[in-house]
């Protein structure tokens, strides 16, 4: 079946989600961020592979550092950057996702960034812009429902293999709200599919999917048993705001049984990477002691994260 992220050279027309894209081109892109990692220590950080391009940022849902990193990502090769502010857009006064889309096509956009709080949207614009003939114009996904958010899972890779350099020897941890967590999907999607030999999950029975172990991971009922011997251990944060009901006692509650303190980093290896998507809620999923410790790797993600948005941008608009 023809995977709809690819075009008919099997190249990346799309970045929707990880779950089904090819270790080769995981592997591509965590490749082309290399370079533009180093380029951030220039004095001057701009290429030209996306001059005379227009990508709009479409956030439908609020998110400061994904926004920012996605603009800074554009600006760095030159492209021309256009934020749509939509809670002030015509998406308030009735106009439908799709109309808003083809509005910014007649404006001749190049690419769409898109963030919104339903599941599919983005693919829903993908699938649009086929049926209309409009291949030019590629989609990134920027965090979709509790679907995905493939450009987080990939500077999550990229920041694995900076410190681990492979994958094929690691066991990974990945701890707290999975259920609502988009960026545990895209993790586990990555992982599996780039080799990880074991992804844990940990986290209270009513944060996590009912069948989390058909994604290919081990569920441990206890951070005792879940982060011995681990190499890295990846952080979620409570997402309070897709929260239905009370499924957890108390903030106080969960930092006791499965917040990251340094007894209980203490039970992973001794170089044992501590990850974060941000933002933090210190004293809930983490201990500040190890969220500024020195195995906390969190403020390089977000500097990796630039240098991966600026290859998936590149690649999408090389042809």
């Amino acid at each position: 079946m023809h995977n709809p992220q690819l075009n008919k050279h099997g190249e990346l027309q799309h970045l929707l989600t990880l779950d089904g894209l090819p270790r080769s081109i995981i592997t591509q892109i965590l490749d082309t961020a290399a370079p533009f990692t180093e380029m951030a220590e220039r004095e001057v950080k701009k290429l030209p592979l996306l001059r005379g391009k227009s990508v709009f940022n479409l956030f439908f849902e609020n998110s400061t550092r994904t926004r920012t990193t996605f603009e800074i990502a554009a600006k760095r090769l030159s492209a021309d950057v256009i934020n749509l502010n939509v809670s002030t857009s015509s998406t308030k006064k009735g106009e439908t996702l799709l109309d808003t889309v083809d509005n910014l096509c007649a404006m001749q956009a190049d690419m769409f960034v898109v963030r919104h709080e339903s599941s599919g949207a983005p693919h829903l614009i993908a699938q649009h812009l086929q049926n209309t003939g409009r291949d030019h114009i590629h989609v990134v996904n920027a965090g979709d429902g509790r679907h995905a958010h493939p450009t987080q899972g990939l500077l999550d890779m990229y920041t694995i293999r900076h410190y681990k350099k492979e994958f094929h020897n690691l066991t990974v941890a990945i701890v707290g709200d999975v259920l609502h967590s988009r960026v545990a999907r895209s993790q586990i999607a990555a992982l599996t599919t780039l080799g990880v030999p074991e992804v844990r999950v940990i986290g209270p029975k009513t944060l996590l999917p009912t069948d989390v172990e058909k994604m290919g991971v081990r569920y441990c009922a206890t951070m005792q048993e879940g982060l011995k011997d681990v190499d890295v251990v990846m952080m979620l944060r409570l997402q309070n705001e897709r929260m239905n009901g009370a499924l957890l006692p108390s903030p106080q509650e969960f930092f006791k049984v499965w917040g990251l303190t340094a007894d209980k980093l203490a039970l992973a290896k001794p170089d044992a990477i501590v990850m974060h998507p941000g933002p933090m809620n210190r004293g809930v999923e983490i201990d500040s002691a190890v969220a500024d410790g020195g195995q906390a790797v969190i403020l390089p993600q977000v500097t990796f994260g630039i240098a991966v948005r600026m290859a998936v941008m590149s690649m999408l608009g090389s042809h």
